[in-house]
């Protein structure tokens, strides 16, 4: 079985290396009875590991239990691993069996192994290295046949510095290590998660599926996901249920993240902008454009004010040339939203006591309240005031045409 057919039999969406290199890690340790460590941050998938460790070793037909150890209160965790003799402490009122007996020649999935108190850690450590266990009130050594497969998302070295997990039982849990990425690490994969649960809540809640646009995709790829996959999942879900349009936008979808985290999107997708912040990259672009080129401007000015009478004339020509030469390049570096600025640049040279300067004309303003102002009007009188088709032609967002529309008194 390759490692495509793998991912499909157990759910796995994804093809990064580092994925596809841990997946061939659990299958070639899986013949083996050693112990596997599988590490990586909260809500990345860790689970489905354990199980196809199991699935393709020789115990495949025999049990296989996930324990949360986390979930596990500390003055119980000991009795639900190891069992317990009647009377052995309050509550105790018939003998029980353990997780480790109950397992016997089967595989025991500890998740959050690094929540386990430290008594108890001595007592797995003893059944990792001889198979053996005491039930909890009891003096009888039994034995066991488990496998153990253990996950975590803290930092076991940091743990053991801290005193908070014993050394000797990380590095006989560490026989085999797979490390599961983040899903920031895997960004494309991303975009598969989403269509995969896009289309999985769409069958079950019987409507169309969602869709991402461009920008909305962009922020898919961009954002961290502190919650990784299960993070992912549930905004899906959401969306899927609440959204009325099927097209789902930039907007849309910044929504639906947690306000705390609006840190960790590009800019461009801060959805906490006011009314006096672009509210869209083409505007913020305009913007740049029309700041340099004023730059540009002033520069000039400043170099022939300070000129002396005595200057040479190479020193004036020289200091031309570098001004139109940053403006050239500040407009090549927005070439498409330098076009929308059409401005033809004429020049003339006029001499003045032997000194010859550059004077710079345009045919038609650079102002960019004129262009916005002229766009609008333009954009209004196609679609017969209808702002909403304005505002998509001109890129932005309906609430900015109406503030742009106010602010420069546009009438309809």
């Amino acid at each position: 079985m390759d490692i495509q057919e793998i991912k499909q039999r157990f759910g796995i969406i994804g093809n990064a290396p580092e994925l596809n290199r841990a997946i061939e890690v659990a299958i070639q340790v899986a013949p083996t009875d050693l112990s596997v460590l599988i590490s990586g941050e909260s809500g990345v998938g860790k689970e489905s590991f354990p199980q196809i460790i199991h699935s393709f070793s020789h115990r495949k037909h025999a049990k296989f239990i996930a324990i949360n150890c986390g979930a596990i209160p500390e003055g119980t965790i000991d009795s639900e691993l190891f069992g317990h003799e009647k009377g052995s402490f309050t509550g105790a009122m018939t003998d029980r069996k353990g997780y480790f007996e109950m397992v016997d020649g089967g595989t025991l999935f500890l998740d959050e192994i690094g929540e386990l108190p430290l008594s108890t850690q001595v007592r797995l450590l003893r059944v990792l290295e001889s198979g053996e266990f005491i039930r909890v009130g009891s003096s009888a050594v039994q034995k066991t046949n488990v496998r153990v497969i253990a996950a975590t998302n803290v930092d076991l070295t940091k743990a053991i510095r801290a005193g908070q997990f014993r050394e000797d039982l990380f590095y006989r849990l560490n026989t085999v290590p797979i490390k599961v990425v983040p899903l920031r690490e895997r960004a494309q994969d991303a975009l598969l998660l989403f269509r995969k649960f896009a289309s999985d809540f769409a069958d079950k809640y019987k409507m169309p599926s969602i869709r991402l646009t461009e920008d909305a995709q962009r922020v898919v790829l961009n954002y961290r996901w502190p919650g990784n996959v299960r993070q992912l999942k549930n905004i899906t879900e959401q969306i899927s249920i609440i959204e009325i349009a099927r097209e789902i936008t930039a907007a849309d979808l910044v929504h639906y993240l947690p306000s705390d985290q609006v840190e960790l999107l590009p800019a461009l997708y801060d959805k906490m902008m006011d009314d006096k912040t672009f509210t869209s990259e083409r505007e913020i672009l305009y913007k740049i454009l029309f700041d340099m080129k004023k730059d540009m401007n002033d520069l000039k000015k400043l170099v022939h004010e300070l000129a002396p009478d005595n200057q040479s004339p190479k020193v004036h020509e020289d200091s031309d040339q570098l001004i139109r030469k940053l403006y050239r390049e500040s407009e090549s570096d927005y070439p498409a939203n330098a076009a929308a600025f059409n401005a033809p640049v004429i020049l003339k040279t006029s001499r003045h006591d032997d000194i010859q300067f550059t004077e710079e004309f345009v045919e038609e303003s650079l102002s960019l309240e004129d262009k916005e102002i002229e766009m609008i009007k333009k954009s209004l009188d196609k679609h017969n005031g209808k702002r909403k088709l304005a505002a998509n032609e001109l890129g932005i967002s309906e609430r900015t045409l109406y503030r742009k529309i106010k602010e420069y008194n546009i009438g309809e």
